[in-house]
């Protein structure tokens, strides 16, 4: 059954299956940016693994792996491989309410700016956020079970 995508900021239902989360295990924004994902995802909509482990080779082919960022990638349940502002509303309109809302809203904006603004922030985030201080921190219970290797 080929279920489309919904429109950005739309809620996605539950049917559309599991999106996988790939980040920078040596950025501090990224680990800040699963946890927040995972503590508003209370339907289990993303699961989370690092940029280059198995999860990432399995699902991402290796013709687009070059030319990913070293952010946050999103591969979709439906086999789309997102990066920059429109894995960010993704993300954003996956949560639903009112952060649906608001991937709504950003994404009334052209692609060009917002990517550009994602693009200046990804390139300060190492700046900004301190690495884990363990290179892999201990997760809770509840995000322990959604990550991938």
């Amino acid at each position: 059954m080929n279920v489309p995508a919904p429109s950005v900021g739309a809620p996605a239902p539950p049917s559309l299956g599991v999106d996988h989360v790939f980040y920078d295990g040596e950025c501090g924004f990224c680990h800040w940016s699963v946890r927040f994902l995972a503590a508003r995802d209370g339907a289990g909509r993303f699961r989370y693994a690092p940029l280059g482990g198995p999860t990432f080779l399995a699902l991402v082919p290796e013709e687009k792996r070059d030319s990913l960022p070293d952010s946050l990638v999103i591969h979709t349940a439906g086999g789309r491989v997102l990066v920059e502002s429109p894995a960010l509303l993704h993300c954003l309109g996956r949560l639903g309410g009112g952060f649906a809302f608001l991937a709504w809203l950003l994404g009334l904006l052209p692609r060009a700016p917002r990517d550009a603004a994602y693009a200046a922030f990804a390139r300060r985030r190492r700046r900004l956020f301190a690495p884990p201080a363990d290179a892999c921190p201990i997760p809770n219970l509840e995000l322990r079970a959604r990550l991938d290797p």
